[in-house]
């Protein structure tokens, strides 16, 4: 089960000084189309290898276009054993799109 956190809440935590980290695990080509400001990019494919660049003491919040892509990479970062605490957004960048920031273009 992969614990899932909606947009407005995550945009409540990132407003509060929250110390998280944003992993989106779309493609190069969709995080130059859009992104949400201070994420970082890991595409899922690459998530096996570049793991250790997610640190495991601060809270993660993954995400991709929708929420599919990003709950596969929860999945795959719990059965390899990563320790920290790790959400998924709801709906993904679309979501964020819809309920917090309009600005970032949908696709």
């Amino acid at each position: 089960m992969v614990e899932e956190i909606s947009a407005t809440e995550l945009k409540a935590i990132m407003d509060n000084g929250d110390d998280i980290q944003l992993i989106d695990v779309r493609q190069p080509d969709e995080f130059a189309f859009c992104k949400i400001k201070g994420s970082k990019l890991i595409p899922l494919g690459e998530i096996p290898a570049r793991m250790s660049e997610i640190d495991e003491k601060r809270i993660t919040v993954i995400h991709c276009k929708m929420g599919g892509r990003s709950a596969k990479a929860i999945e795959f970062l719990k059965a390899a054993g990563f320790k920290g605490e790790v959400k998924n957004l709801r709906g993904g960048i679309t979501a964020w799109s819809n309920e917090v920031d309009p600005k970032v273009p949908k696709y």
